[in-house]
């Protein structure tokens, strides 16, 4: 496992640990070099995901994408990173689980919109207004009213 402080590629094994119920390990390394510790999570490989962009290319699904794009939404809120991968294990567990193997990003998106308004309604709006493309304010004003009947 290559270090990502140094980028020597061997390190030892400290702790392993089940995670999300067994679906994966947890392992803390130490870098051989340098001695600095990091975490890694051991998944069992499944059939790949396949998303189609709105420009109708495909790609393999990537959870890191997903993670960065809550976060950027997350961002200055009181929304922990513990919650933020909780949304996103339980998207790719529907995606893994359902028995489509092409989703659109606006299925994903839907969903962790869905995750997000549970959490933080401030997170959810700057996600959808990404995520939407919200045309001008008119189009925000009328997401945010949504948001308010909801309530």
């Amino acid at each position: 496992m290559k270090c990502p402080y140094c980028g020597f590629e061997e390190s030892k094994v400290i702790d392993s640990r089940s995670a999300d119920d067994g679906e994966r390990i947890r392992r803390r390394r130490e870098c051989l070099k340098c001695g600095k510790r990091f975490t890694t999570h051991e998944i069992v490989e499944t059939v790949p995901v396949i998303v189609v962009k709105r420009d109708k290319s495909r790609e393999s699904f990537d959870r890191n994408k997903l993670t960065n794009g809550l976060i950027r939404a997350c961002e200055k809120r009181p929304v922990s990173i513990q919650q933020i991968e909780n949304i996103v294990n339980d998207i790719e567990s529907k995606l893994q689980s359902s028995l489509e193997r092409e989703v659109t990003t606006q299925q994903i998106g839907e969903l962790a919109m869905d995750q997000l308004k549970k959490i933080d309604e401030v997170s959810y709006v700057r996600f959808a207004s990404v995520y939407r493309q919200f045309k001008d304010i008119n189009t925000f004003m009328e997401e945010l009213n949504k948001l308010l009947q909801e309530k």
